[in-house]
């Protein structure tokens, strides 16, 4: 049995980015994913490829630097599948957050972007204010304009993959992964693949499984110690409304989170929630009080959107994506949105993967790969991923 460097377990944008990563820079790498590639937290985002500008309000200043360095690169790489698009935040005379806070957060943002053009902002007259179509005017008391990005997340899933298996790595889909083995000179995977028990040894493994980190660790023997974590669900509803010309930044008006009214397909794209899962079984699907919630923010701040009932029948469809947060008590809005990369004395040949976002899906892959070098020495390099395309 030959003996690869590299298995990745997980066909998400992580999984995606790293199994890319690792084979550019010369590793032999196998991807397994249990479905289709970027078909399911993957698939199921805000379709942002943002700083996280909420994220100055929780102190994660890192987090939005590094943000804001990928989307510049994503922009650079994948300019057909990531776009620049404006965003709106309208502030009205009960706001939580007030003028001057908008304004202080913005201008950190921009410092934040290291004078990418992107990073300019600007407060929009009030004679413009009714451009922004069916938007409240009254109580408006400012409307801020700024920059992020926009992407077509599974699409882009695919491409780094495909980018992936043209630097070499063998990727197989509709894949499940029944067992891990720990060895101390590999690892022993054992998978399904097109109804064909198979078993293949790999100097390293790395958990990209998402939501289900915790169930592959599961599978692997001798028993490894597992990480408490909370699994939260964020629902977006697509509505078959006109959308906005740009991305509105909402207040909610049922506490202090945001959500956001997105341009989606020639729709109206609502999101998202933050709802705690006891479990994640089946595929996730919407609760009544996430409907309620984000339809009742439509219409608190849009005049012509109608009863909910009539709201509710614009839904033409739903989607749920699912993060991986450290368990801690307080609500899930302010848990960091940080990465978490463990790996156990006992164990020092796997590698898993708690949380990440899409945006920073690169840095991630490029962390996981000084591990894999620290682990099994250099090797020959390829290509260098912040010159490759995406397409």
């Amino acid at each position: 049995m030959d003996q690869l460097d590299l298995i990745v377990i997980g066909g998400g944008i992580n999984g995606a980015g790293i199994a890319q990563s690792a084979s550019a820079a010369g590793y032999s790498v196998l991807l397994l994913e249990e479905g289709e590639v970027g078909e399911q937290t993957s698939a199921n985002s805000s379709k942002l490829i943002h700083g996280g500008l909420r994220y100055l309000e929780s102190g994660h200043l890192s987090l939005v630097r590094k943000s804001l360095s990928e989307r510049r690169a994503l922009l650079r790489l994948a300019p057909s599948l990531v776009k620049p698009v404006p965003f709106y935040i309208p502030v009205y005379d009960n706001s939580q957050r007030s003028q001057w806070m908008i304004r202080a957060g913005l201008s950190a943002y921009a410092l934040l972007s290291e004078l990418d053009p992107l990073g300019r902002y600007k407060s929009i007259p009030a004679a413009q204010w009714p451009n922004i179509r069916g938007l409240k005017l009254q109580g408006l008391e400012a409307v801020f304009q700024y920059w992020d990005a926009q992407t077509d997340d599974k699409a882009l899933t695919q491409a780094v993959i495909k980018s992936a298996i043209e630097l070499g790595a063998n990727v197989l889909q509709q894949t499940r992964c029944d067992a891990i083995v720990h060895r101390p000179e590999y690892c022993e995977v054992s998978y399904l693949y097109q109804g064909e028990p198979t078993k293949v040894k790999a100097s390293c493994v790395i958990n990209a499984t998402g939501p289900w980190v915790n169930e592959l660790i599961d599978c692997v023997s001798p028993p490894m110690a597992k990480e408490e974590i909370d699994l939260v669900q964020g629902t977006h509803l697509l509505l078959d409304i006109t959308p906005p010309d740009g991305i509105l930044y909402l207040e909610s008006c049922f506490d202090q989170r945001v959500v956001f009214v997105i341009p989606w397909q020639g729709k109206t794209l609502l999101g998202t929630t933050e709802t705690q899962l006891a479990d994640l079984e089946g595929k996730p699907t919407p609760t009544r009080e996430e409907i309620v919630y984000l339809l009742g923010i439509y219409q608190h701040y849009f005049t012509d959107a109608g009863e909910i009932e009539i709201l509710e029948s614009k839904i033409v469809e739903t989607f749920c994506g699912v993060r991986v947060l450290p368990k801690q008590a307080g609500s899930s809005f302010d848990h960091s949105r940080e990465l978490w990369l463990q790996t156990r004395e006992s164990h020092p040949r796997i590698l898993t993967l708690y949380g990440g976002k899409l945006t920073t899906f690169r840095t991630t892959a490029k962390e996981v790969t000084l591990w894999l070098e620290s682990r099994l020495g250099g090797r020959k390099v390829l290509a260098d991923i912040d010159k490759l395309p995406l397409y």
